[in-house]
């Protein structure tokens, strides 16, 4: 059983950065593709990145290219979410989901384990 926890929320400024990280346990790491997914109060929970099992492929939502980029660290079983040039809309509840087919995805029912999430606000 693969376990997932994030970590890094909290609250920024319009125009700050935050970098997320998310440790995962129990399972074998490099072998499973990363997803970053978001839900705002009110909305449906979105997909925001995915990273395969190597790092070699990574897919964004539109609304974040160019601004977010994630990452990860197979020798330290973790993914990165590095936020920048971040905007009231990025307000959400962060989740980190862990997938054991390897390739980027966006689906979130495609994705096996899931964390408790971190909360992200934006605001001045």
């Amino acid at each position: 059983q693969v376990q997932v926890v994030e970590s890094g929320g909290g609250l920024v400024q319009p125009g700050g950065s935050l970098r997320l990280s998310c440790a995962a346990s129990g399972g074998t790491f490099s072998r499973y593709a990363m997803g970053w997914f978001r839900q705002a109060p009110g909305k449906e929970r979105e997909f925001v990145a995915s990273i395969s099992w190597s790092g070699g492929s990574t897919y964004y939502a539109d609304s974040v290219k160019s601004r977010f980029t994630i990452a990860r660290s197979n020798a330290e079983n973790t993914v990165y979410l590095q936020m920048n040039s971040l905007i009231p809309e990025d307000t959400a509840v962060y989740y980190c989901a862990a997938d054991h087919r390897g390739t980027v995805k966006h689906g979130s029912r495609e994705y096996d384990y899931w964390g408790q999430g971190t909360q992200v606000n934006v605001s001045s």
